[in-house]
């Protein structure tokens, strides 16, 4: 599948495009400002965007009003065909947010149960009682998401709802022809929507896409050949940082042993799950990380191992954005233009390594060197060899390891590496030797 050959960029809308928090009601072509960034998310090497919601919405774009509208505040059906050609120009394919959990409070349907109330032909559409009350004061009581009662959490067991949701979907493809969807909370999805998802989507094009966001626990129960091609993998996100921050390689490389090793045992051998060091929901990495030189060696470690990489916009030149208790609005700012700078460059060689590389896309995991300071793994398919080495210390290390070869060619700068005597390490230094 394509995917699995890909680098993803990840783009929060509504804030990328400085977009008034809550929705007024006024219509601005904003979204075409992402057109002007295709040559950027070219030159870094990603070669599909994953879109955060677009559709019109309350406020965060989570809270959905109406699927078949873009949000007023980016602009029109027009404004967003604009983007999406001039991202398929420069050959980048389009993932677009899901948001099927559950809709906002303005969502047309909801309208409906509020004015009529048992009357309504959507009062099914939801989880309702009318002998309770809301927060809201409603005069019946209706089921949010993890008790966010904004978020009014849609029935999906209601053939209705189903077939309301996949005809929105036929009209994405109809209208943007994205390629595949994200879907938001698939933790909290039913698993026979997600099923009857899998189908539908099948028969909208070739390799449609479908990754779920889950957070932890077994992501078999969700990626499989019934359900979801892939999933965020938030078990090495924490893994990436962690081990970086603690200086111990042991822990995220146990996380990628228990995923993707060579045993029996091994959790998700042979999937592609979303590898990040930051999104939309988590404290940017430049933000996260005690020593910035590590900056650029948590990147080669993201697309040195098995998965998909996604970079979050702005955090490919190290922008800063901390998390905060009561809001994400930090995390999702807007930017004049993008920055170019030595990191976008390592971001873009990595691209260019990763997209060209069968053993980077589709190889499996083993560890050949480990210390708390210093990782060498191999990646390997059909007879094609590479080996990703980390030194995070600040000096340098000498590596003795078993290579089962005399030489190699370092993929990012060209030259020939003799494994002969040991491999030296400079500090703060990623290689990727193919053998």
């Amino acid at each position: 599948m394509w995917a699995y050959e890909s680098v993803f960029y990840q783009i929060y809308p509504i804030g990328f495009c400085d977009a008034p928090y809550q929705n007024d009601g006024i219509s601005a072509p904003r979204i075409r400002k992402l057109a002007d960034w295709a040559d950027h998310i070219r030159k870094i090497g990603a070669d599909a965007v994953y879109l955060s919601p677009v559709f019109l919405s309350d406020s965060h774009g989570y809270d959905t009003r109406d699927f078949m509208k873009i949000d007023n505040r980016l602009g029109t059906d027009e404004d967003f065909q604009f983007v999406c050609d001039t991202l398929r120009q420069n050959g980048i394919r389009i993932v677009l947010d899901g948001v099927f959990n559950h809709v906002g409070r303005g969502f047309w349907a909801f309208q409906d149960v509020l004015e009529k109330r048992w009357d309504s032909p959507y009062k099914d559409w939801f989880f309702l009682n009318f002998d309770g009350n809301s927060c809201f004061n409603d005069g019946f009581w209706y089921e949010g998401w993890e008790g966010h009662f904004e978020l009014v959490k849609l029935n999906l067991r209601n053939p209705a709802v189903v077939e309301h949701i996949f005809s929105c979907i036929q009209s994405w493809v109809d209208r943007f022809d994205i390629d595949g969807l994200r879907l938001d909370v698939a933790y909290c999805l039913d698993k026979d929507f997600l099923r009857n998802l899998r189908r539908f989507c099948d028969g909208l094009k070739p390799e449609f896409f479908l990754v779920g966001e889950l957070l932890h626990g077994d992501y078999n129960q969700f990626v499989n050949d019934e359900m979801l091609h892939s999933c965020t993998n938030y078990e090495c996100y924490k893994g990436l940082y962690s081990s970086f921050n603690s200086m111990n390689m042991f822990e995220i490389t146990h996380s990628l042993l228990r995923q993707f090793g060579p045993e029996n045992w091994t959790l998700y051998k042979g999937k592609h799950l979303l590898g990040f060091v930051d999104n939309h929901d988590v404290t940017r990495i430049y933000s996260q990380l005690t020593d910035k030189n590590h900056l650029p060696l948590i990147y080669a470690l993201l697309f040195g191992m098995p998965g998909i990489p996604c970079v979050y916009y702005g955090s490919e030149w190290g922008a800063e954005g901390i998390k905060e208790s009561h809001s994400d609005q930090m995390l999702r700012p807007s930017f004049d233009a993008p920055v170019e700078n030595s990191l976008t460059e390592w971001i873009a060689v990595l691209s260019k390594v990763h997209k060209e590389s069968r053993a980077l896309c589709y190889g499996g995991f083993r560890q050949l060197l480990l210390t708390n300071h210093q990782v060498i793994f191999e990646r390997a398919i059909d007879g094609e060899r590479v080996l990703v080495a980390i030194n995070a210390d600040s000096q340098s290390y000498t590596a003795h390891f078993n290579a089962e070869a005399g030489c190699a060619v370092d993929l990012i700068t060209g030259c020939n590496h003799d494994f002969g005597g040991g491999s030296e390490l400079p500090p703060y230094s990623a290689f990727f030797w193919k053998v």
